[in-house]
């Protein structure tokens, strides 16, 4: 399961965890086990969206951290490939309609992908592989970067932080009440170190269990970017940059699994409740289909 939670489910949970350890050591902790629901409440709505925004507000700098994105210059880019790409997403953001040109960058990797992300429209990150510039004819390379430039548009990262706002709001809840009933089993002086480690333990095992829900939406919002990508940037090129994808199925780069749920393809895992894509075929129909 590990392995198919995205930065951002990743950076939730640890963000979770802090809180927990934080709230403890400021005594907080006696309040949630007093057993005041409206407080346990009002502190899971609290805490749940506090680690999707801090999510959402580091993710640019995180993907780039991550990747070891080289950004382009626009002063200066180097070399033809550069250039396209710039001009490319720059005028593919304008046809969107958005208002601050995205960031744009290279990340070495043979994987044939690409991905968007940011914490918002004005302050969002295009990067394609050094891989995908190899592979792809610019038709194809132009249609990945209207799909990216979809997310954008859609403001995908901004609807996932309030998804994973209300997921965490439930998960902390239920850590706590769960943790609450354990410490009742164990002597009174020992209820309060029961709670904190089961607050954790729980946290973790509810985070993981709902990630689901985030995957769900992730496949969700592939279907929706296809079909801007293709106002945006064209029919055709989008359907042949899916057809190119598809040929290079096997040049997907699974390492970084942190960012998987942000790039334009993704490979089938052994189920589908915790794959981020749909399969290329049914993306490729659908588009066919409009």
């Amino acid at each position: 399961m590990f392995k198919r939670i995205s930065l951002f489910i990743f950076i939730n949970i640890l963000v979770g965890i802090t809180i927990t350890i934080i709230t403890s050591l400021l005594g907080i902790q006696s309040y949630l086990m007093s057993g005041e629901y409206l407080f346990l409440i009002a502190f899971s709505l609290i805490a749940g969206f506090s680690g999707a925004i801090i999510s959402l507000l580091i993710s640019r700098m995180m993907a780039k951290w991550l990747m070891n994105v080289q950004l382009i210059d626009e002063r200066s880019p180097q070399g033809e490939q550069e250039l396209f790409i710039l001009e490319e997403t720059y005028r593919l953001a304008r046809i969107a309609g958005l208002k601050k040109m995205p960031q744009v960058g290279i990340y070495h990797s043979a994987e044939v992908n690409a991905f968007a992300t940011g914490p918002s429209k004005n302050r969002s990150l295009v990067a394609v592989s050094s891989g995908m510039l190899q592979s792809m004819d610019r038709n194809a390379i132009s249609g990945v970067i209207a799909h990216e430039i979809a997310h954008i548009k859609n403001g995908d990262m901004v609807t996932t932080t309030l998804l994973q706002g209300v997921i965490n709001t439930f998960v902390i809840f239920f850590s706590r009440i769960v943790a609450k009933i354990v410490s009742n089993f164990v002597r009174e002086e020992l209820a309060s170190v029961v709670y904190f480690i089961c607050s954790i333990i729980f946290e973790i095992i509810f985070s993981i269990l709902s990630s689901p829900i985030i995957f769900w939406y992730s496949r969700r919002r592939e279907y929706k970017a296809d079909k801007l990508g293709a106002e945006l940037g064209g029919k055709d090129n989008m359907i042949h940059a899916l057809k190119s994808l598809q040929h290079n199925v096997n040049r997907v780069d699974d390492r970084q699994k942190s960012i998987a749920a942000f790039k334009i393809s993704g490979k089938e895992k052994f189920t589908k409740l915790f794959s981020t894509h749909p399969p290329l075929e049914k993306r490729i129909e659908c588009l066919k289909s409009l």
